[in-house]
């Protein structure tokens, strides 16, 4: 666990780049910047809260050779100023770095605050890059790895105190194994990858077979090592904190589709808006639990019944996506 990597991290990269400047709205000190704007106040542009003026002030710092950094929390980011984000960033493919913080449900100011949505926004753009941060070694990185890519790049990010599972930094468009296993496939990704390793641990003494891979890169999807180990999985599950369809479930559906892959299950947010609440309450009404993962890995290894499903229904006031599918809701 780290404390505030990105604060650290964003310190250096202005260090060690004199044309990158930050523009932040309302959250400078809540998305870690204050750091920053403090020891670069020449490059340092306080907004206030009006996202869509920001964003086109980015665009007109990238226009003058300068690589502009916006961190904010991801509604923020992404959702206000979308229309902005689409023509005047991605469009003509300039060079701006959007940090997305509070992603999905690990905040519980309910729906004005839970970016559910922002990956599958920032993936449908032209031209765009995204990313999902999973532990403080990727927050250290990924300013870095991302400094020479021409176009925008969208980075949901994590803040605070991180915890860290990789010893080497973040490389665009690689996933990182975490457990070899070839007939049921977890693809995790950002602030899951904790509770889908202590999950899959435990699970792989009676499930040898059982793998964990952890997607750092939505756009572009190119790993071929990933599609190697998704071609010779029996089922593979993706376990996301966000709409599954558009988010990393979608994605690798795609690439199944094209590709005749094996069976998916997706573990994400169901077709809802979401509301407020304590993370675990949250986590497992939405059926992003660690007992919802557990039921679709014995699932996929045909080992539960209808009275386990039926144990699982009670544990959550809301049924899982695939359960709906199964209904026919």
């Amino acid at each position: 666990m780290k404390e505030k990597p990105f604060f650290t991290a964003l310190e250096k990269h202005g260090a060690l780049h004199e044309d990158v400047m930050v523009v932040t709205n309302d959250l400078t000190s809540s998305c870690e910047a204050d750091g920053f704007a403090n020891k670069f106040p020449d490059r340092y542009i306080s907004a206030g809260m009006a996202e869509q003026s920001l964003v086109l002030t980015l665009a007109g710092l990238a226009r003058e050779g300068l690589k502009p950094i916006y961190p904010s929390f991801a509604v923020f980011t992404t959702r206000r100023p979308y229309e902005q984000i689409a023509l005047t960033i991605a469009y003509p493919n300039l060079p701006v770095r959007l940090f997305g913080f509070l992603p999905g449900l690990t905040t519980p100011g309910g729906v004005s605050h839970q970016a559910i949505d922002d990956l599958g926004l920032m993936r449908q753009l032209p031209n765009m890059t995204v990313i999902e941060t999973a532990d403080s070694t990727d927050m250290e990185s990924i300013l870095e790895a991302t400094y020479k890519i021409p176009g925008p790049v969208y980075v949901r990010s994590m803040r605070g105190n991180v915890p860290t599972h990789f010893n080497e930094p973040i490389t665009i468009g690689m996933s990182r194994n975490i457990f070899d296993g070839s007939q049921v496939l977890v693809l995790v990704s950002g602030a899951l990858t904790s509770m889908a390793i202590e999950t899959v641990e435990k699970l792989r003494h009676s499930y040898p077979e059982l793998g964990l891979i952890c997607i750092n890169t939505l756009k572009p999807f190119y790993d071929s090592y990933l599609f190697a180990r998704i071609a010779a999985a029996s089922t593979v599950i993706t376990f996301e904190n966000h709409l599954v369809a558009t988010g990393l479930g979608s994605t690798v559906a795609m690439h199944l589709a094209m590709n005749q892959g094996p069976r998916l299950i997706p573990v994400g947010i169901s077709d809802t808006f979401t509301h407020g609440g304590s993370a675990d309450y949250l986590f497992n009404y939405y059926g992003l639990g660690s007992e919802h993962l557990v039921f679709e890995i014995k699932k996929a290894f045909g080992v539960l019944g209808d009275e386990a499903k039926a144990s699982l229904k009670n544990t959550s006031s809301k049924p899982t996506l695939t359960e709906n599918v199964a209904e026919g809701l």
